[in-house]
């Protein structure tokens, strides 16, 4: 059972929080909550997408079937994984951010416990993306891997967070991600496998490199080369 109460809405009450939502998201990026429940209260029709394509998918039925969580408890033993291999790549990632798996939060908004769950996995692999694509957790690094996902999910809230993320740009900023990060993150989108199909933790043992040749994963522009003559540093 995923954890938290789920919180059942009428059409006009989705809409409410939906908007609510993404006035406070784009007011202050850093409300979590606010981005969570803007997802699940427009990406209904997505999530429903993701679960069908999932359970057409051997690895996706699994995932479905054994409903694998991304928090501490589940995922500890990549720490001790050798440096080359995915899981490693991903503690990397979480321990030199000072982040924790256990910092996502509950689904509210979804009918079921099916969705309820796709909303809650695709909320919890978003580090797995990172990691995978190599993107930092700076504004363009997000607005990149939310085009992303988009390609992959067809969430609403991706393109909300891209346009909301992308405003907050300066004009340096602005350029080197649509002339660098923008097209890669559609190319990349788009070439990769469903990565909701993915069952990340059995892979977390295998090299990392493999692995994305494997997904289709094109890494993301090395901020040194993506960064224009004209363009402010990417940090």
């Amino acid at each position: 059972m995923i954890e938290g109460p789920r919180i059942r809405l009428n059409g006009w009450q989705q809409a409410a929080v939906a908007l609510g939502s993404a006035v406070g998201a784009l007011l202050d990026p850093r409300r979590v909550d606010l981005i969570a429940a803007l997802g699940e209260t427009t990406g209904k029709p997505a999530f429903e997408r993701v679960l069908e394509r999932m359970e057409k998918s051997p690895e996706g039925r699994a995932v479905l079937l054994e409903r694998p969580r991304v928090i501490s408890e589940k995922v500890g033993h990549a720490w001790d994984l050798p440096a080359n291999t995915f899981g490693a790549a991903y503690t990397r990632f979480m321990g030199s951010r000072n982040f924790s798996p256990d910092d996502r939060p509950p689904v509210r908004f979804m009918d079921s416990e099916e969705l309820a769950y796709v909303a809650m996995r695709a909320r919890e692999v978003h580090d797995f993306w990172h990691t995978l694509f190599g993107l930092p957790t700076n504004l363009i690094g997000e607005s990149a891997l939310k085009v992303i996902e988009f390609e992959q999910m067809l969430l609403p809230m991706c393109l909300l967070s891209v346009v909301g993320g992308t405003a907050r740009f300066n004009g340096k900023q602005r350029a080197t991600f649509y002339q660098h990060y923008f097209p890669w993150a559609l190319r990349a989108g788009k070439q990769c496998t469903d990565l909701m199909c993915v069952y990340y933790e059995q892979h977390f043992h295998e090299d990392l490199e493999e692995v994305r040749q494997r997904w289709g994963i094109i890494p993301a522009p090395a901020p040194a080369l993506a960064v224009s003559p004209n363009a402010a540093r990417v940090v």
